[in-house]
């Protein structure tokens, strides 16, 4: 006689209909008190028993009854849904369109529990060979955080996406910075395009403002100092007839109008040159009757924000008018000069972290080490003050 299974052990029978050994398991209740029942079949008896013993263990280990056939598709557009509520709509497509043609693409189908650091590995080393650095930890983030949402689900016991790492992608586009003839012979063309643009090449590069935060820049953030009322005032109640201008750089065009960091949200005194060609704009809007309503400094015909097509065409414009070659450049790379012309001059790295609103110098030299002058001049000048030559 065939001795009965323990309670909690589930059953095992076989189907003479489906010709299958079945095995049945209870595993919990859902929360109107009705049983959560999960079955698996085989046609070997041993192989049936062993799913069954699976779907125990899962159960003991707090993993929920669908974890088994739960994929890594399940698991990242869980995530793409309501992982990234409060993000921006741009930033939430951006990342739907990597999900969908790189992750789910390639792994969608494979069972989450059966996921191995292998598939991670060579799925990322076929993606290197396409792909940018940047992409590529892009990626392994969606992917990453996407586990991570399933671990704390019950739906995985770990997350094996924290021990890959990710390889070098593809080289990508080298960052470079104008020289000084360059930089002339592009403030020397902006003097002849629209002035809008004119102003936005001008501060950018004088001042290393991030594109992002000059198309959020509004005039009550541009300031003068008041010498009879010894304040900073907005020029639309100071006037223009005063020495001294700086702009609030506190906003960016990002969700919210936060700047990119806390040190991102800064104070910068405004060359004469670049008060110039604001005093110029606040003209010209106010000719127009934008200034009134609108309040951005850099805004469309209409009063609304630039986007970010609408700078890189008429930046274009005016690097070709410079006679350099417009699609060879892009509108950040402004804000490389800035950095590298600073350094050439021999402005101490911290001053120019400071300046760019980077968190710290080491922020600096890695973002912009093709752009910093590697050369460390006081210990050498101590020391031939030390140890004189004299031979």
């Amino acid at each position: 006689m065939t001795k009965r299974r323990s309670r909690g052990d589930g059953g095992l029978h076989w189907d003479p209909d489906r010709q299958r050994w079945i095995a049945t398991v209870t595993l919990g209740y859902t929360p109107a008190g009705k049983r959560i029942v999960k079955k698996a079949s085989d046609k070997d008896k041993t192989k049936a028993r062993e799913k069954l013993k699976a779907l125990i263990k899962d159960y003991e280990d707090g993993l929920t009854a669908n974890s088994q056939t739960y994929t890594v598709a399940d698991a990242v557009k869980y995530w793409l849904v309501h992982g990234l509520k409060g993000r921006d709509p741009r930033t939430v497509r951006l990342y739907t369109e990597f999900a969908e043609n790189h992750v789910i693409a390639a792994l969608g189908a494979r069972k989450l529990r059966d996921l191995s650091v292998e598939d991670i590995d060579k799925w990322l080393s076929d993606k290197a060979a396409i792909l940018s650095t940047r992409t590529l930890k892009m990626l392994h983030s969606i992917l990453n955080r996407a586990v991570k949402n399933a671990m704390r689900r019950d739906k995985v016991k770990r997350n094996i996406v924290d021990l890959c790492e990710v390889p070098e992608g593809r080289e990508g586009r080298p960052s470079k910075a104008f020289t000084l003839d360059q930089a002339n012979a592009l403030l020397a063309a902006t003097e002849q395009a629209h002035v809008r643009m004119c102003a936005y090449i001008v501060l950018s590069l004088l001042t290393g403002a991030r594109t992002e935060e000059l198309r959020a820049l509004t005039w009550p953030h541009v300031v003068t100092f008041d010498k009879e009322r010894e304040a900073w005032r907005p020029v639309g109640d100071a006037g223009w007839e005063h020495g001294e201008f700086a702009m609030y750089v506190w906003r960016s065009v990002r969700r919210k109008g936060d700047t990119k960091t806390a040190k991102s949200r800064r104070t910068l005194k405004l060359p004469q040159r670049c008060a110039r060609a604001l005093h110029a704009l606040w003209k010209s809007q106010q000719n127009e009757h934008q200034q009134g309503s609108a309040q951005l400094v850099f805004c469309t015909k209409h009063g609304t924000t630039l986007s970010a097509g609408n700078v890189r065409r008429d930046f274009r414009k005016v690097v070709d008018a410079a006679g350099l070659d417009g699609n060879a450049w892009t509108p950040k790379e402004l804000r490389h000069s800035f950095v590298s012309l600073l350094s050439d001059s021999g402005v101490p790295i911290e001053d120019i972290s400071r300046l760019v609103g980077h968190a710290n110098t080491v922020v600096t030299e890695t973002v912009y080490r093709k752009q910093i002058r590697p050369v460390l001049l006081e210990g050498a000048e101590a020391m031939d003050g030390i140890f004189p030559d004299e031979g």
